[in-house]
């Protein structure tokens, strides 16, 4: 219990994946038992007066508007996008603007209305071309990879993100995945492979470049957060605001 008490005071909010739809695949619904078990949660996380934001995956605008009118009952901050994971790579279409769209500036996770999230950014042209592409939106919070290709976002763009098309200003995400790594990601060293290093486990069956990793272990927690060399701090020194956690589900590869 008290872990859980230092869990809730450490993080800003949570990210629920494919909450009413899509949570396996693009367009299916939830079934109402394990939403149910998610609801449960959501509750615990809103008491503690955490914002909950929530991806759905919808098939088309019916299944979007479904899914914003019930994150609107349960006020929650919704994104529905069409595709998933690195696939996520442009603005969806269901609404031409942010739902709840918001003119202030946001400073804290607890005035967040909206968000945008995308895995993949390199079809947006240049850093600078996907900076002021994404600056034309009002959203509250950009999700984004550090990698734009296969270069990190400069500072210039993630500088320019963090401005909405209104003026006011925004917080600006990286997502880190803390429970694999990919061979395209900028720590991974030549030589690297399964079992080398140790930490280093199976490849993902979707994505034979991207490895489960033993995320207890010290060099592995070292590379992201041990030090003002690490990943998470980089992100910081690079302008990003904060970040989003991924790959929290990679104990179940362990069990």
């Amino acid at each position: 219990v008290s872990s859980a008490r230092a869990y809730m005071k450490s993080i800003d909010g949570i990210l629920v994946d494919g909450l009413f739809f899509g949570e396996k695949e693009v367009g299916v619904p939830t079934k109402p038992e394990k939403l149910e078990k998610k609801l449960h949660f959501i509750r615990l996380a809103k008491k503690n007066r955490l914002n909950v934001m929530v991806m759905d995956y919808a098939a088309n605008a019916y299944q979007a508007a479904q899914s914003y009118n019930f994150n609107e009952e349960l006020d929650l901050t919704p994104f529905v996008a069409d595709a998933k994971g690195e696939e996520l790579n442009s603005i969806p279409t269901f609404r031409k603007i942010p739902f709840r769209e918001n003119p202030k500036s946001v400073l804290s996770m607890l005035e967040v209305k909206n968000f945008l999230y995308l895995g993949d950014t390199s079809g947006f042209g240049s850093h600078d071309e996907f900076a002021m592409r994404i600056h034309d939106t009002n959203y509250d919070v950009i999700v984004v990879n550090i990698m734009h290709g296969r270069t990190p976002l400069t500072k210039q763009a993630i500088e320019t993100l963090k401005y909405k098309k209104i003026g006011s200003k925004r917080l600006v995400l990286a997502h880190v995945d803390i429970g694999s790594a990919a061979a395209y990601d900028y720590y991974w060293q030549p030589g690297w492979r399964e079992g080398s290093p140790v930490w280093i486990s199976g490849p993902h069956n979707d994505n034979p470049d991207r490895y489960y990793v033993q995320y207890w272990h010290p060099e592995w927690q070292s590379l992201i957060f041990g030090d003002t060399n690490s990943y998470i701090y980089g992100l910081i020194a690079q302008g990003f605001d904060g970040v989003v956690l991924n790959g929290l589900n990679a104990y179940k590869y362990h069990l």
